[in-house]
């Protein structure tokens, strides 16, 4: 398994710019998840790691080495593409086989063997001769990450492999591409737009924005200190507030919010940074945090409508302008709530 590196890489065609000042690392046997909005640039850089698209500039290096200009067929990648790309001549087993058609199988197997090998991993061991047809979307995706596991790439790349599938099925499938990626220990890159779902699966995530990487951490650290505001609302559900630094007690700020807030409305946060008095800044809240029995930055908020999910309802409102969401066990009777949040709770962007 290698580990991946992209420096200052730039993608453009024509006068169009996919990828600005791209630099990530992926380190070996990591499960390592590109996430963002349509049009971010995510499905460009994992082509430019397979090698089916070269940087305009900057640098690819696997294990240091650069292979900016390898071509796919000489970086033992292994490439799971979002409509599955599966043979409708060929059955299952015969799919699966034509992944080796470049290389013998590891190992010393013979094609067979590794065919049977590979449907065992992947849960469909009496399924090698059936048609792609005849099977379900679940199925044919594990017929895709089979073929593109059968010669044992250095690299796997899955490129939104469980878009057009419904939802309690992508949560199963997930779990599997895990678990085989675990087992297996190999370096692998998804593509998503799911926050959910690249929270699930990663060891560590890129959040992309434009052409450009926002923050790059693991689950925890995107979803709970989110670097910008664009990841702050992107990841997740938040409630952004900005203002003017008025006052500091310890380790906590007292913000004074911006001009669409009552007059002299403040609001307290922890402050890991130590913003000076003037400094302007902005923070966010998870819904979560929105508590009506909190005694800290209490404020009242006039609620809109509300969506039950089950343990949870979710509630959207209003405040000083701007557009707020919380989550409670159950919806108030009274069209007005008082909030508040701790200090603690807020992260300053």
């Amino acid at each position: 398994m290698v580990a991946i590196d992209l420096d200052s890489v730039r993608k453009a065609f024509d006068d169009a710019v996919a990828l600005e000042d791209v630099s990530l690392s992926v380190e070996e046997g990591e499960f390592f998840t590109l996430v963002g909005p349509s049009g971010c640039g995510k499905t460009t850089t994992l082509r430019t790691i397979a090698g089916l698209s070269s940087p305009t500039d900057g640098t690819v290096r696997f294990d240091g080495e650069d292979v900016s200009d390898t071509p796919v067929e000489d970086r033992n990648v292994g490439v799971v593409f979002q409509s599955y790309a599966l043979f409708p001549h060929m059955t299952v087993a015969e799919n699966v086989r034509y992944g080796l058609r470049f290389t013998d199988p590891p190992r010393g197997l013979t094609a067979d063997e590794r065919v049977e090998e590979l449907l065992e991993l992947v849960d469909l061991p009496e399924m090698g001769d059936r048609d792609p047809d005849e099977l379900s979307g679940g199925q044919q995706q594990r017929v895709a990450l089979a073929r593109a596991l059968a010669p044992e790439p250095d690299v796997l790349l899955l490129d939104e492999p469980m878009s057009a599938l419904d939802a309690r099925l992508r949560e199963q499938l997930r779990r599997e591409i895990k678990r085989i990626q675990r087992e297996l220990g190999v370096t692998t890159v998804y593509v998503t737009h799911d926050q959910e779902e690249a929270l699930a699966v990663s060891d560590r995530l890129a959040v992309m924005h434009d052409g450009g990487v926002e923050q790059v951490g693991t689950p925890v650290e995107v979803y709970e200190q989110p670097a910008t505001e664009f990841v702050a609302s992107f990841v997740g559900e938040n409630n952004v507030f900005s203002g003017v630094v008025v006052g500091r007690d310890g380790d906590e700020l007292a913000i004074e919010i911006d001009e669409k807030a009552p007059a002299d409305h403040q609001f307290h946060v922890v402050d890991p940074a130590d913003h000076a008095v003037g400094d302007h800044v902005t923070f966010c809240v998870r819904p979560t945090h929105l508590d009506p029995d909190a005694s800290h930055n209490r404020f009242r908020m006039a609620l809109g409508a509300a969506e039950y999910l089950g343990g949870t309802t979710r509630l959207y409102g209003e405040w000083a302008g701007r557009e707020m969401v919380l989550r409670l066990p159950e919806p108030p009777a009274d069209d007005t709530l008082t909030v508040g949040f701790d200090p603690a709770a807020a992260t300053i962007l």
